[in-house]
C-alpha cells in the first residue's frame, strides 16, 4: 500500500489543452466547481467564470470548448479520484465480503477533502455529482460521447465493485444492475436528505445510507 500511487488521469477528449499542465487551468477548474456549486449548471457561464477568475472569455475556450464539456471533464475527475480510493481500500484485501463492504461505504458515505489535491475541493465537487451529474449524460449526444470515451471512468467503477460483488456471489444475475443502483440511489438520498427530507429516513449521525445500502446489497447477493 506504501507504494500506490495516486494518478487521476481524465481522456483527452475531454479537454483542448490539459488543464492540469498550468495556474490558469487549475485556476479554471477549481474556481467553476465553486460557481457550478453556487450558481447550479443552468446559470454557470464561461464569461461568469472568466470574471471571476480575472481572465478572458476566450482563455477558458483554450482549455475546454463547452462547459458540458467542462462538467464531464469534473465529473470524470471525481470517479477517477473514488476509482482510486477503491484501488486502494481493497488491495490485498483477502476477503470479497470485507472489500464489498468497504466498496459500499465508498461510494455511499459522505465525502471528506482529499489533501492530496489542493486545487480541487471534493467535498463541493461532491454536491456537484449529486446535484447536476445526471445533466451530463442526459443529452441527445450521449451515444456519440460514450463512443468518444467521456463516462469510462463511471463505468470502471462500476464494473470494479460489480467484480466484488461476483467474488462474494459468481451466480449472482445482476451485478451491474444492482451497483449503479446503489450509488445513484445514494446520491439521490442525500440529495432527498438536504431538500426533500420527508423522501427519506436519514438521520444525522446515524450514519443510514450507508447502512441501507449495505445491508441492501449483501442481502440481495446472499
Amino acid at each position: 500500500m506504501k507504494n500506490l500511487q495516486i494518478n487521476i488521469t481524465i481522456s483527452p477528449e475531454l479537454y483542448t489543452k490539459n488543464p492540469e499542465s498550468t495556474d490558469l487551468g487549475k485556476k479554471i477548474v477549481s474556481t467553476s466547481i465553486d460557481m457550478i456549486d453556487e450558481l447550479g449548471f443552468e446559470g454557470f457561464t464561461f464569461k461568469k467564470l472568466g470574471v471571476r477568475i480575472g481572465s478572458n472569455e476566450s482563455s477558458i475556450y483554450r482549455y475546454f470548448d463547452s462547459k458540458h464539456t467542462l462538467l464531464v471533464y469534473l465529473i470524470s475527475w471525481y470517479w477517477s479520484w473514488i476509482e482510486y480510493k477503491l484501488v486502494f481500500a481493497t488491495t490485498n484485501v483477502n476477503s470479497p465480503e470485507v472489500k464489498l463492504t468497504s466498496a459500499i461505504q465508498i461510494v455511499t458515505e459522505p465525502v471528506i477533502q482529499d489533501n492530496s489535491f489542493s486545487y480541487i475541493n471534493e467535498v463541493v465537487l461532491n454536491r456537484i455529482i449529486i446535484a447536476e451529474s445526471s445533466k451530463a449524460y442526459h443529452t441527445k449526444d450521449i451515444d456519440k460521447e460514450n463512443e468518444k470515451g467521456y463516462y469510462k471512468t463511471y463505468k470502471r467503477v462500476v464494473e470494479r465493485i460489480s467484480d466484488i460483488v461476483l467474488e462474494v456471489n459468481p451466480e449472482f444475475e445482476f451485478p451491474h444492475m444492482l451497483v449503479s443502483t446503489v450509488i445513484e440511489g445514494a446520491h439521490h438520498q442525500r440529495f432527498f436528505s438536504k431538500h426533500l427530507p420527508s423522501l427519506t429516513d436519514v438521520k444525522e449521525g446515524k450514519n443510514n445510507i450507508v447502512r441501507f445500502y449495505n445491508d441492501l446489497v449483501i442481502k440481495m447477493i446472499k
